[in-house]
């Protein structure tokens, strides 16, 4: 697949209406060509297997700067479940140090080539608009911005990679940005910016490699591998909770958070105008119902007990919420509003 991209710089400048100054987008549009055969490896993603078309993209508008949090650590909205499971693998003696040991320079060195070679890197002046978007995200996570790569894909996914303290990167493929609004864009990349902010992506790619390996052992190998893949992913499970919060105090809006979830289970750009949040929502409160039983019970375990990601109706209601807990309001009573002269 080739790509070609128009992105005129756009500020992010508010007025007293609450809308933008400029209405100006930028647009994806493909043409047929060659696939790139590219194999990737273990990746943290905020993903989906759907395929977008071409659509025509509009600025964020908030009625307000947003929060900007100066003093925020993890564990400020780490989920229970990942400080649990968190907990649970570093007791693993040795696990984290092997862990970076393994996929040090060699690792991160291949996937910087890869990405170089086969994406687009995005800068001031390279994709200036989705640039702003990225700064803006991590300022207010308080997180020092990782590179940000663009590549073409027919599947909508993001995801990080980061090993041994070096600059991490995000990956975001283009049809996720045709798939999504700006602010839904930006949520994405709080997503990934939450996997940096709790030093996530080391135990994820480290797991990743050390099953693989450890499933070429016979017997014993494989008894370790099943036993450590089942923690593991019932950590990243738990990890996905918590970065879509960091999402939340980007988006600072709930609706956005579960609209970004409700396309990725089943949203295309022709129809993305017609996909209601709150009907998503109370799917999901369907969804718990159904499953309360015995039986629903132990289908929804089977279901859930290989995935690397919560159901997007249980990542919905469990943000929504979120969104209403003395937890979360604690936090924005913390935060600072961004200058809207700085903005301007």
């Amino acid at each position: 697949m080739a790509v070609s991209v128009s992105a005129p710089v756009l500020s992010l400048c508010y007025n007293q209406s609450g809308e933008l100054s400029r209405r100006l987008g930028y647009r994806l549009a493909k043409k047929v060509g060659f696939s790139s055969g590219r194999r990737s490896v273990s990746y943290i993603g905020f993903g989906s297997d759907k395929v977008g078309r071409f659509r025509v993209r509009v600025p964020i508008c908030r009625a307000v700067p947003p929060l900007l949090f100066k003093d925020l650590d993890a564990d400020d909205f780490r989920h229970p479940l990942d400080k649990q499971n968190t907990l649970l693998l570093r007791a693993i003696p040795g696990l984290n140090e092997f862990g970076k040991a393994v996929l040090g320079s060699m690792t991160e060195q291949i996937m910087l080539l890869e990405n170089i070679g086969t994406s687009v890197l995005v800068s001031k002046n390279q994709l200036s608009d989705l640039h702003g978007l990225l700064v803006e995200a991590a300022e207010i996570l308080n997180i020092e911005a990782p590179d940000l790569y663009v590549r073409q894909s027919p599947v909508p996914n993001a995801y990080t990679l980061a090993i041994s303290g070096k600059k991490p990167f995000i990956v975001v493929h283009t049809s996720l940005i045709e798939l999504l609004t700006r602010a839904e864009l930006q949520a994405v990349l709080a997503h990934e910016l939450g996997h940096l902010k709790c030093d996530h992506g080391v135990w994820l790619t480290f797991a990743n490699i050390l099953t693989l390996g450890a499933y070429t052992v016979p017997a014993f190998g494989q008894m370790i591998a099943r036993t450590l893949e089942e923690q593991l992913l019932r950590w990243l499970r738990s990890a996905e909770l918590t970065c879509d919060r960091a999402a939340l105090l980007v988006a600072q809006d709930p609706k956005v958070v579960v609209s970004v979830l409700m396309k990725l289970a089943g949203g295309c750009p022709s129809i993305a105008d017609q996909l209601n949040v709150d009907a998503f929502l109370e799917q999901a409160r369907s969804y718990d119902k159904a499953s309360s039983s015995p039986l629903g019970w132990y289908i929804r375990n089977a279901q859930t007990s290989q995935l690397s990601h919560p159901l997007p109706v249980l990542r919905a209601r469990e943000i929504d919420e979120w969104s209403r807990s003395l937890e979360y309001r604690s936090l924005l009573k913390r935060a600072n509003r961004i200058s809207t002269v700085q903005k301007v």
